[in-house]
């Protein structure tokens, strides 16, 4: 497939399964415990391959941070859904997200970007924060989602950065998941005194196969920013709300109000933009 058809399809296949990914740590009792069985079972199941690719030698700077950022973020994650709805919490979090990383591709990094990739990234970016109007949302939640946000910016460019800079992309994908999934499990080991290895025992079907997803959503995100331009991809894969949605009203009860359904079209728009660009 031509790479100009190849990553965005990738990105919007990542945004998908993020929203499944998302949606089983929501559903788990101990959101905490939840994450470590995801970031740790990636890891675990990632281990073997770092004998099978090259040392991310040129990447090491990138991995490091993007390890450190992902504690940040993955911490935000949990104390969002923990005090939010998904349905309020998801969209702030995803809709915010595109527009700082867009931000930092551009303003501080050079990337280009033309008026109409911009254009759709904003009207993504809109249609998504508009799934969260009518929606609970305290400032508590509010805050942890906002960070959820910056945290999502700064790992998008971290990442897209490494991932080139590495001798091959498979090489900083699977160094990525070992190196910030042992950071996260042990990052949350500590902030739980421990809790989370017994409460594990009672959720870890359901966290091993979201690990297991975890691996395909972003494994295709970085194989994508490998091959494209980091602010219209990290905005496609926003694209996921619009399975978000879907997994709101067939799983979690919601209804499909004429905003939602609007928004829905705003997002799908918002990617035509992007990919006629």
């Amino acid at each position: 497939m031509n790479p100009e058809l190849l990553a965005p399809a990738m990105m919007i296949a990542s945004g998908s399964i993020h929203a499944v990914v998302n949606a089983i740590l929501k559903g788990g009792k101990d959101k905490m415990a939840g994450r470590a069985i995801i970031d740790g079972s990636s890891a675990l199941i990632l281990l073997p391959a770092t004998l099978l690719v090259p040392l991310p030698h040129g990447a090491w700077g990138w991995l490091g941070m993007s390890a450190v950022i992902h504690c940040f973020y993955l911490y935000a994650v949990v104390r969002a859904f923990e005090t939010s709805d998904f349905s309020a919490a998801y969209p702030v979090m995803r809709g915010v997200a595109p527009m700082l990383t867009a931000a930092l591709a551009i303003l501080v990094f050079g990337e280009g970007a033309s008026a109409r990739e911009l254009a759709g990234i904003a009207l993504i970016c809109g249609a998504v924060g508009a799934l969260v109007i009518g929606r609970h949302l305290d400032r508590a939640g509010l805050g942890w989602a906002l960070l959820t946000a910056a945290m999502i910016g700064c790992y998008t460019i971290a990442d897209a950065h490494g991932v080139r800079a590495a001798p091959r992309p498979a090489s900083y994908i699977v160094w990525s998941f070992v190196v910030s999934g042992t950071a996260i499990v042990t990052m949350f080991g500590l902030a739980s005194r421990g809790r989370i290895f017994a409460s594990a025992l009672g959720q870890w079907k359901a966290g091993v196969t979201a690990g297991a997803l975890s691996i395909v959503t972003y494994g295709l995100a970085l194989s994508a920013f490998a091959i494209g331009a980091i602010a219209p991809l990290a905005a496609l894969r926003e694209t996921g709300m619009v399975t978000g949605l879907a997994i709101a009203v067939l799983f979690l009860g919601e209804r499909v109000t004429p905003l939602r359904a609007l928004s829905v079209l705003g997002i799908l728009a918002g990617a035509a933009l992007v990919l006629s660009a």
